[in-house]
């Protein structure tokens, strides 16, 4: 894990509200990632600044453990024209510790890395924290994938 300050910037996409309660999150999130990619989200996205795709977790009701929203989409230059059905965030300035999953994606080497960051002793401030999909992460069997937590 590594600490890294971070300046802020917008993302744009689709969204759904979900909770770690009764694991419901597993399946809303990949539920979402599906209409992602089969909706071809990616290409409806304006004023792209770039093909990576970022995961975004804010809205939090208090902690990890209850109810918080996911933002799949793309980091964009304005948020001018929001196309209907999707939803834009704030990625906060703030500090960031940056953790790496590596490996599989669709073999949960993502929700691996984030069990381990739940046991991690970290003072969160659960305003946005995100994973960064970017040219690393396109071959799904062999990915890199960043995740930043904002911490205090």
């Amino acid at each position: 894990m590594i600490k890294t300050n971070l300046e802020p910037f917008w993302v744009l996409g689709i969204s759904v509200r979900t909770t770690k309660k009764d694991n419901q999150f597993t399946k809303d999130i990949p539920a979402l990632w599906d209409t992602f990619f089969s909706e071809g989200v990616l290409h409806k996205i304006p004023h792209k600044l770039e093909d990576s795709i970022y995961a975004v977790y804010t809205d939090y009701k208090s902690d990890h453990t209850e109810e918080y929203t996911m933002i799949l989409g793309c980091k964009v230059k304005n948020i001018e024209s929001i196309p209907k059905g999707m939803k834009s965030v704030e990625v906060k300035k703030s500090t960031y510790t940056r953790f790496t999953a590596k490996g599989d994606i669709n073999k949960g080497v993502i929700y691996d890395k984030w069990v381990s960051i739940w046991d991690t002793d970290l003072d969160r401030t659960y305003t946005t924290d995100f994973e960064f999909y970017g040219e690393e992460a396109q071959n799904p069997s062999d990915a890199e994938v960043d995740i930043f937590v904002a911490i205090s």
